[in-house]
């Protein structure tokens, strides 16, 4: 399937003969099949429940993360790790 691009001024809309090619492809997309890259096989359920959303709700939950990911100290200083090659 090729890529293809439009690039839209301000204010300007697809022509329908656009739109319905657009939705012609769209249509042809969604009906083929998935095809996985072998190299990055499919997460199993154990691997999808380890994930954690990267967004948090308030900025206490922010920085309790960075506390507890060892990027914050307690006192809310930023803590800089440096490779030091001997």
């Amino acid at each position: 399937m090729p890529i293809v691009n439009y690039t839209l001024e301000v204010g300007k809309e697809l022509t329908p003969e656009e739109e319905e090619k657009a939705r012609l492809r769209i249509q042809e997309a969604k009906n083929r099949p998935f095809v996985y890259d072998p190299d990055c096989p499919l997460l199993t359920e154990k691997q999808l429940s380890e994930f954690s959303p990267v967004n948090f709700a308030t900025m206490e939950e922010r920085a309790e993360a960075m506390k507890v990911a060892g990027l914050i100290d307690e006192k809310g200083n930023m803590v800089i790790r440096e490779l030091v090659f001997a």
